[in-house]
């Protein structure tokens, strides 16, 4: 399946950004099943891609068709990093913290990505419980941090320096090339998965030619599996241990179990048992129930010019924020390193934490299905970042570049994927479920319900009937015809407008048909959830306040419910808050059609 973007010219872009110009080819051909060798191909097919509005612009020909050849760049959107800056640091931190690069060179010193050449082995990388039992293998690894930790505060590749990428991508140092006041921020939109990627690709690299090594792989935190599920022992049992950080949460240590749906509050009354369970059934949620499409997975669009923070994905939601706060110092201000974006590139173990991310990018794209693809938008595949390599070279890397962990030289050790299996069940037996649903269709407004939906702060737990979508065919028949129509649309539960302060953890449940409030993971009722790491700040644009939006897929959850397909007009929506939410506002619930 390949695509193709619609115009075929060479252009540069203005010279407003900190870095050198870019000449762009608008003719470009990506695979989307994850090769990201960046071919052309003489077969141009928009294979099973989703058409954005520029795209159909060009169809409807006429002026609009006109402004798009006379001005190719008129349509495209891809982000780029512009002139780094002071970063939204919390009060409390010295401002004269510095989370930019070094700009070694200037802007003509920056080059393309190219893929790596040299030794045909791919790069293993292991789980870290795993490598915990190799001795030759951890003293590689501790002796690489240690060399990193050695380089000089000003030599780019230097741990000081790579852990403040995350500060500046993360916290407002960064703008948008040809937007000034647009923060370019890389989380809570579709830029999650292929950043991280990329930011942990030079960080291994320059590992490896610290130690002499291009093989050298690092661990990934295999939180996902049950024995992976506490602190891996070599970033925890030696404090003299480069890997080892004093700046996460005492009473997390192991063999504590990370909780992957953590709340600010530690579940003491589960056993490991019982709270193994809940983690692996919200892996299976997150994966597969809410990871349905492509959207839902990697996050919302977000292109030059737009605010940040559309929207999250489904994996960056939870388990990725919760481990983050999990593992971070709750004796800290922001829970600190970990709990915080500004400094949780400080922490080694942020990286296996990551390298976790990274491979469930693999493995959602694997699971099957034919909505488990990539973007074929340009707007995404040409946004670009920029990195120091392993040679102090600076390097301008696209989300294109990326799509493929084998073209970049590393896959993941192949370990036991548990939580397939681990689909949850209604809380509610279908009998009651039958009643309970008599007596919602009998709500009239009482009993705290909404019939309405009404803006407002989450200070309390909110209730609200909300409306299904009327579908062109009837809900309970499957789409006939070729690959693009072979699909069944997709009902998604839509929170807008929500704003919340930036400094916070915030964390809310979403139930559907739960009158009790009391679904846990484990239960189908339990839709998701919204988590925000505390990114600090205060002063840069005087933004404050994060305003984003959450989706949540609801077809597995309503065919679990026993919801009738085409005659249960409504259903029960509970927002439950958790942490951090008294200051939240919500604008906006519903229930749309996606066939994303």
């Amino acid at each position: 399946m390949a695509c193709v973007s619609f115009f075929s010219s060479t252009t540069t872009t203005p010279n407003v950004s900190h870095f050198a110009p870019q000449t762009r080819r608008r003719l470009h051909v990506v695979a989307c099943n994850g090769n990201a060798a960046g071919e052309e191909k003489r077969h141009l097919d928009a294979g099973g891609c989703k058409f954005d509005r520029r795209n159909m612009l060009v169809g409807l020909g006429g002026l609009y068709g006109y402004g798009a050849l006379t001005n190719p760049l008129a349509f495209a959107e891809p982000i780029s990093a512009w002139k780094c800056g002071p970063a939204q640091l919390p009060k409390y931190v010295d401002q004269s913290l510095n989370c930019c690069p070094p700009l070694t060179g200037g802007e003509a010193n920056i080059v393309d990505f190219k893929f790596p050449r040299g030794p045909t082995t791919m790069r293993v990388r292991p789980a870290a419980h795993v490598a915990a039992d190799d001795e030759a293998y951890v003293d590689k690894f501790t002796r690489a941090v240690d060399l990193m930790k050695a380089l000089p505060d000003d030599d780019p590749r230097s741990f000081r320096q790579q852990a403040n990428i995350h500060c500046a991508y993360c916290n407002g140092g960064y703008n948008q090339g040809g937007f000034p006041e647009q923060e370019f921020q890389i989380h809570s939109s579709w830029l999650f998965f292929p950043f991280h990627r990329c930011y942990l690709y030079f960080f291994e690299r320059i590992l490896g030619k610290l130690i002499d090594d291009p093989t050298f792989a690092m661990p990934f935190w295999n939180w996902d599996h049950p024995a992976g599920m506490t602190m891996p022992a070599m970033y925890t049992q030696d404090p003299k241990s480069p890997l080892y950080n004093s700046f996460r949460d005492a009473k997390h240590q192991p063999p504590n179990i990370v909780d992957l749906d953590w709340n600010g509050t530690d579940k003491d009354m589960l056993s490991n048992e019982e709270l193994v369970s809940y983690n692996l059934t919200t892996m299976y949620r997150t994966m597969v129930s809410l990871g349905r499409t492509t959207s839902k997975f990697y996050g919302s669009p977000y292109r030059a010019g737009d605010e940040p923070n559309p929207g999250a994905g489904s994996l960056e939601l939870s388990p990725h924020s919760s481990v983050h706060f999990w593992t971070g110092d709750r004796t800290q201000p922001l829970g600190e390193d970990m709990g915080s974006f500004y400094a949780a590139g400080r922490d080694m173990l942020f990286y296996a934490h990551h390298g976790n991310i990274d491979r469930m990018w693999c493995v959602w794209k694997n699971l099957g299905g034919g909505h488990r693809r990539d973007f074929c938008d340009p707007d995404w595949l040409d946004t670009s970042f920029i990195f120091y390599d392993e040679n102090a070279q600076m390097v301008r890397i696209k989300v294109r570049d990326c799509l493929d962990s084998k073209d970049l030289g590393y896959v993941f050790q192949d370990v036991e994927i548990p939580w397939t299996n681990y689909r949850p069940t209604p809380r509610v037996s279908r009998v009651l479920r039958t009643k309970n649903k008599l007596s919602r269709d009998r709500m009239t407004g009482q009993g705290g319900f909404m019939l309405i939906w009404h803006p407002g702060t989450l200070d309390k737990v909110v209730k609200a009937m909300v409306r299904r979508p009327i579908r062109k065919k009837k809900r309970s028949q499957k789409y006939m015809g070729d690959a693009n129509e072979n699909k069944e649309e997709e009902e998604t539960l839509l929170i807008e407008g929500i704003e919340l302060e930036k400094d916070i953890f915030v964390k809310f449940d979403v139930l559907i048909n739960d009158e009790s409030v009391s679904a846990t993971p484990m239960d189908t009722e339990f839709a998701g959830s919204f988590v925000s790491v505390p990114h600090g700040g205060h002063h840069k644009h005087d933004r404050k306040i994060i305003k984003t939006n959450l989706r949540l897929s609801l077809n597995e959850l309503l065919e679990d419910l026993g919801v009738d397909a085409d005659n249960d007009e409504c259903v029960l929506v509970t927002i439950v808050p958790r942490a951090g939410c008294e200051a939240v506002k919500i604008g906006s619930v519903k229930i749309v059609l996606e066939d994303d």
